[in-house]
């Protein structure tokens, strides 16, 4: 069969009445594509599956989604640190028990509660260098970078 995957999931999406009708007036009022990209193609055709044999609620992928855009990310961490920088107090609190200051914010639990804080120097630059292993936290750096390794993001001293 010489039929791509991009080929089949666009006749799939025009045979479901996808596709948007070429209608000048409405082309001009805002911009959009016809044919949605194939990662689009692929995530619905398998949310919609997935729904359809009742193994996922679509509710709790909202849920999942809604989270990690609002709720977990590196703008948590920034947050954190912005906070610090304007107010010693917590800066000592962070620096002392980085897991009880990051509560005050809501954050901790989950991949989260052995986070330790440590501080820059003049002298001395710390690196976060994560293994992905369990203890990533990711309420505040957000999703663990994909294919990285140490020699990409800590060149030779």
């Amino acid at each position: 069969m010489n039929t791509t995957r991009r080929d089949f999931l666009t006749v799939a999406v025009s045979a479901a009445g996808a596709t948007a009708t070429h209608d000048l007036a409405h082309a001009e009022a805002h911009d959009h594509q016809g044919v949605p990209s194939d990662v689009v193609l692929r995530v619905k055709s398998l949310e919609s599956l997935l729904v359809e044999k009742g193994l996922v609620d679509p509710a709790a992928l909202d849920a999942v989604v809604d989270a990690y855009e609002h709720k977990v990310g590196p703008r948590n961490g920034a947050r954190i640190i912005a906070h610090a920088w304007i107010d010693p107090a917590y800066k000592q609190r962070l620096l002392a028990n980085g897991p009880a200051a990051l509560a005050e914010f809501g954050y901790g639990g989950t991949h989260g509660e052995d986070t330790l804080v440590v501080e820059n120097t003049p002298r001395v630059h710390n690196l976060v260098v994560c293994t992905l292993c369990s203890c990533y936290p990711w309420p505040l750096l957000g999703l663990p970078p994909v294919g990285t390794s140490l020699r990409l993001i800590a060149p030779a001293q």
